[in-house]
């Protein structure tokens, strides 16, 4: 029996489970986190400026000048960037010591730190609890964004592994999203609420500390970096509701074999290695798409773009942009298994570079300052469209140790023999045009099935 994207729906129902849709969601609570902290500074941007400038004057005597407020509000957006580069480079640090879930569990101290330094920097009559603030939450943010997508993935079976990768990203902008609600001048972004608006995120926090102690460590993480087989087994079965995972912990055998056979790689051999050059760069800029499209300027900006380009309720239209983002990564958690993650890639920065020419030229014509910057983010997403589409390799419905193996196989890799693959795109196909991982079970060469044969 399958459905019209071709999954077979008795495995779907076999492994698709209330207890994993559960842990799913308390470890997204995480990405919620993420994207809250990225829309909660935009709407109330204008009584939180106030703020400074009456903190200041109380100091001082004097106001705050045009360009210092706009150097202090610069800094006070961008310092959870810098804050999430720091957490994502201590990623490993965490996930490899304590484990996914313990990890996730552990961090949420630091998200309620920055919570608590941001909701009481009105009593305390500081701004700079709010920059120190947006810098902690960002070390959160940047320790979330590995944390979360790592455990998904490892508790997730293969066919819907991407489903439940897209859920991260979902996260995301649903936590934009509610910060754009509750932004509003009528709920939290007014004069007397903004620092319950910005401390609000201690309560997520505190939630998924309650919840995670009902959800099992990683498998993955249980075989290979504990060797805990039979723990491992009973996640699985427990998670996937299916008896016979022996498929799935054979693949984590070989993968622990493979890690131990392999050197410790240090980061300055990452760089230099052939053999891990390739995966490295299209990982670096898959990311590097996202971040230089221009989407997080306008969810950081977007009340004030919307201001200089006259619209007439600008809170409102930033809130619109939260709820077509919502509803697109929606729509994009239903195609990811049917279309595949580079497809979807491609669409994507397709259509931001053509929005982006939009935004530019519109900008333009309702004479705005500074529109061209967007042209920035233009020139960008067209290098980022002709990377992903001659390089990025398709992973649909392909295994860890798979995708891993593809990689190794490419031409140029040292010290391995060149596999019967060509690649076509950046997506490794047989001649035929069929993928490798395609071939019914039956229809295997004697080489494939025995490779000692060969």
């Amino acid at each position: 029996m399958e459905d019209i994207s071709g999954v077979n729906m008795n495995l779907l129902k076999n492994r698709l489970t209330l207890r994993l849709l559960f842990v799913v969601i308390v470890a997204v609570i995480g990405s919620l986190q993420f994207g809250y902290n990225i829309g909660v500074i935009n709407a109330p941007e204008r009584v939180i400026k106030r703020f400074y400038n009456e903190t200041q004057q109380q100091r001082t005597g004097s106001w705050m000048s045009p360009s210092t407020m706009t150097q202090l509000w610069s800094v006070s957006v961008s310092i959870f960037s810098v804050g999430g580069m720091i957490g994502a480079f201590s990623v490993g640090l965490f996930v490899n010591r304590f484990g996914r879930r313990d990890s996730m569990l552990m961090v949420n101290v630091v998200a309620v730190l920055g919570a608590a330094l941001m909701g009481f920097s009105k009593m305390a009559g500081s701004f700079e609890m709010i920059i120190l603030g947006r810098l902690v939450i960002g070390i959160y943010s940047g320790l979330a964004s590995g944390f979360v997508p790592m455990y998904v993935g490892e508790i997730s079976p293969t066919n819907l592994r991407g489903a439940f990768g897209t859920m991260h990203q979902l996260g995301v902008v649903i936590g934009i999203l509610i910060a754009q609600i509750f932004g509003l001048e009528v709920l939290l972004g007014n004069a007397a609420l903004w620092p319950l608006l910005l401390g609000f995120t201690a309560f997520p926090s505190l939630a998924q500390c309650v919840l995670l102690i009902c959800c099992p460590r990683s498998p993955r993480f249980l075989l290979i970096n504990r060797n805990e087989e039979a723990e491992a087994r009973d996640v699985l079965r427990l998670l996937w509701g299916v008896g016979d995972v022996d498929a799935d912990i054979e693949e984590m055998r070989e993968e622990s074999r493979k890690i131990s056979l392999e050197k410790r790689v240090t980061l300055a051999e990452l760089f230099r290695s052939r053999q891990y050059r390739q995966p490295l760069i299209i990982a670096v800029v898959i990311h590097l798409s996202q971040q230089l499209s221009g989407i997080n300027a306008v969810f950081y900006y977007s009340t004030s773009i919307f201001q200089k380009a006259r619209v007439q309720h600008p809170v409102y239209a930033t809130i619109g942009t939260g709820l077509v983002n919502t509803a697109f990564t929606v729509v994009s958690l239903f195609l990811v298994e049917r279309v595949g993650r580079r497809t979807l890639h491609l669409v994507g920065l397709g259509g931001m570079a053509v929005s982006t020419l939009v935004i530019t030229v519109a900008m333009v014509l309702q004479h705005a300052c500074g529109p061209y910057v967007f042209l920035i983010f233009l020139a960008a997403l067209l290098i980022f469209l002709i990377f992903t589409y001659f390089r990025m390799p398709e992973t649909k419905g392909r295994t860890f140790d798979e995708i891993s193996s593809a990689f190794r196989s490419s031409p140029g890799s040292p010290g391995v023999e060149k596999s019967p693959m060509v690649e076509l795109g950046g997506l490794e196909t047989r001649p035929g045009g069929q993928s490798p991982l395609e071939v019914p079970p039956g229809q295997q060469s004697a080489a494939e099935k025995d490779p000692g044969a060969a």
